[in-house]
């Protein structure tokens, strides 16, 4: 266990500004003490904020910044005029050793250029993912889902990498000792798909056989993300964030219509106020704030990406991830590992 463990964290990168990152914070420390925080933006509206909690002061630092990125700034723009926005300023405490993990809800690309240019990608990786956590039946309550958005595109060598990053994500950050390894298809028959899937089979096969440190299941279906029968599924960015969104839609549209059925009658509510406790067991398990949070894989580093309209359950949801996977020395453990494939 790390004595301390410091987030650079973005604090003008989500939809919810300020008011979600403090908040957040706040949550955060009320778990564990042991972190502490350069918040990078706008100094006298996070200083506002801080002021009303008051345990929290102590445990934060604030550096100023004059601009933030937009959301739909492009990244190659935000290169070249963003140095000196909150969303660089976090990843170049980190890039400088001043902290241990980079936190931001803000723009996907934006980030990921900035932290490959800050950061570089690890030795042997090609192109890094966004690795998430995808709420299921497994034990641990969610899947590994990768990339979920950092490149559009990606080749039978990328999915391979991402295999092989997920497969080695799932034992050093969640202690899973074999991993099972799933590629997404339009179907699980062979037949089936791109060219560039049955090619990355192909390789994710031979390389379960060469490595014999996870367990390649084949293709896997849509209705397979939040099941029980794979750890780690693997998908291009363009696949994986839209299945992304389409689950949090989905969540959303099944809260919202169990409300709904609720309240129809009388006798729904007071059914609803007997079931309370299951509700809220319920609302726990499909809330996609609790695993809000995806890290950068294949960087010198640790960069997690808050969802840019997560709240402040999300941002904090967002830190223990971060705190977790820091006090396993989880970077260097990864870099060393991949390494070595």
């Amino acid at each position: 266990m790390r004595e301390k463990i410091v987030v650079s964290i973005d604090a003008m990168g989500g939809d919810r500004g300020v008011d979600a990152i403090v908040g957040g914070i706040n949550r955060s420390l009320h778990i564990n003490d042991k972190l502490q925080f350069l918040i990078h933006g706008n100094k006298s509206e996070i200083d506002e904020k801080i002021k009303r909690y008051s345990k929290i002061g102590p445990s934060c630092s604030v550096i100023s910044c004059d601009s933030v990125v937009a959301m739909d700034e492009k990244p190659s723009t935000a290169l070249r005029s963003g140095k000196k926005s909150s969303m660089w300023s976090s990843l170049y405490s980190l890039a400088k050793g001043d902290a241990n993990i980079a936190l931001s809800g803000g723009n996907t690309g934006a980030l990921m250029a900035m932290s490959m240019m800050q950061l570089r990608k690890a030795p042997g990786v090609n192109r890094p993912a966004i690795a998430i956590l995808w709420p299921s039946t497994n034990h641990r309550g969610f899947n590994i889902v990768l990339d979920a958005g950092a490149d559009v595109k990606a080749d039978s060598g990328d999915l391979l990498q991402y295999a092989l990053m997920g497969a080695t994500y799932a034992k050093i950050g969640f202690s899973i000792k074999m991993p099972r390894i799933g590629l997404l298809n339009v179907g699980t028959e062979i037949h089936k798909g791109r060219n560039e899937l049955y090619d990355a089979s192909l390789l994710i096969k031979e390389a379960e056989k060469n490595t014999k440190s996870f367990k390649f299941l084949g293709y896997v279906e849509g209705g397979d993300l939040p099941s029980s029968k794979v750890d780690v599924i693997v998908t291009d960015g363009f696949t994986g964030n839209v299945a992304l969104k389409t689950g949090e839609g989905t969540a959303s549209l099944i809260k919202h219509f169990l409300k709904e059925s609720l309240n129809q009658s009388l006798l729904s509510r007071v059914g609803s106020i007997l079931s309370l406790s299951s509700l809220k067991k319920l609302n726990q398990k499909i809330d996609p704030r609790n695993v809000n949070g995806g890290i950068f894989l294949g960087l010198n580093g640790i960069v997690i990406k808050s969802h840019g309209g997560a709240d402040e359950i999300g941002v904090a949801a967002a830190i223990n991830l971060a705190f977790q996977l820091e006090n396993t020395g989880f970077s260097q453990k990864l870099t060393k590992e991949f390494s070595k494939k």
